[in-house]
């Protein structure tokens, strides 16, 4: 909502107790290092990041590259946010990087919530989806016959030919890549790569 009321660039991120103070806390001390490094640029250097760090490798869901403004957020409040007068207009969808992350709830949910982006156009304005690491959503396989998150994201995107990148290092598991709403991006999913194509803050004089 802030980012389309100003255009301010804004970071979906880690919020200080459970994030900073306990992600953190509990990963491996190189990866606490890589990601106060990131931050620390990310928050004042005037020159664009570059390929973000991958702790693990990232999951190709759907294969192709895409640049454009990245856009997202936790899923629930972006559809619950286009629903209110601070919604983003539709148009700033175009040839955007969706991101989106799930926490709670059901993976009903997260299909029903896909939908709602596809019947609003959303889903077909994107030029490349960037997928969170769900956390506590119950429903979700591979076990038990239940579809993974995988299979819902693509079900919901049909023939829509756009690069999915899956289980990408932020969500409310964390510790989190820090995701700047309204940056310039480009994606692979075929390599498994998210980089930044702007810096995030700029030096006013």
């Amino acid at each position: 909502m802030l980012h389309a009321r100003t255009g301010l660039v804004g970071f979906h991120a880690d919020l200080a107790t459970p994030g900073l103070g306990g992600a953190w806390r509990r990963a491996p001390a190189g990866r606490r290092a890589e990601l106060e490094r990131l931050y620390t640029t990310l928050l004042t250097s005037t020159e664009p990041i570059g390929a973000l760090p991958a702790g693990r490798p990232w999951e190709c869901w759907r294969p192709g590259r895409a640049e454009g403004r990245l856009l997202g957020g936790v899923i629930n409040r972006i559809v619950l946010a286009q629903a209110t007068p601070y919604a983003l207009p539709l148009d700033r969808f175009d040839g955007a990087v969706l991101f989106w992350e799930e926490t709670g709830g059901l993976a009903s949910y997260v299909w029903s919530y896909l939908h709602v982006l596809r019947h609003s156009g959303i889903l077909d304005r994107i030029a490349g989806m960037v997928v969170g690491v769900p956390h506590a959503i119950d429903g979700l396989g591979p076990s038990g016959g239940l579809p993974a998150l995988r299979e819902i994201v693509l079900d919901v995107l049909g023939d829509r030919d756009i690069p999915v990148l899956g289980n990408v290092e932020f969500g409310h598991a964390g510790p989190n890549l820090p995701m700047p709403v309204g940056v310039r991006v480009a994606l692979d999913a075929r390599r498994g790569t998210l980089s930044l194509l702007e810096p995030a803050v700029r030096h006013i004089s």
